[in-house]
């Protein structure tokens, strides 16, 4: 599987940041909606509707997330939504990753200097689990 040469920058800069734990910023503690505010909003919106500061730079329009639910069926997918945020699956009409793997920026670092990404599931999970709750009908 080849990775696109943007994804390898990130992931390459993200692995140089988490290797030195005294300039990794510890996000263990913020809510759901505190991580959305943070990493989510400047794109997606302060309501999620896709209508962010930064949305117009894209050549894609940025996603609703308050749809999420609706566009399947009234289910919100929790799993593929954890997929997409942590970087393991790459929405089909995006055609590229632009959007950051926040499975390793949330990634802290183990006592041995490995990147622990059992912190950064959890703070995926918390976004998710946030995205849930906005759901409109």
């Amino acid at each position: 599987m080849r990775i696109p040469l943007a994804v390898t920058g990130v992931l390459l800069a993200t692995l140089g940041a988490t290797a030195n734990a005294a300039q990794a910023p510890d996000f263990s503690s913020y809510t759901g909606a505190e991580l959305y505010k943070r990493f989510c909003s400047a794109c997606h919106g302060a309501t999620a509707e896709g209508d962010g500061p930064v949305a117009a730079s894209f050549k894609i329009m940025v996603p609703d997330l308050t749809r999420i639910a609706k566009r399947q069926g009234g289910k919100f997918p929790d799993e593929r939504i954890h997929r997409i945020i942590d970087g393991r699956q790459v929405p089909a009409p995006h055609g590229s990753r632009d959007m950051p793997i926040w499975g390793w920026e949330f990634a802290t670092v183990a006592k041995d200097g490995t990147p622990d990404l059992a912190t950064g599931d959890l703070l995926v999970a918390r976004l998710v689990d946030y995205l849930r709750s906005i759901q409109k009908p």
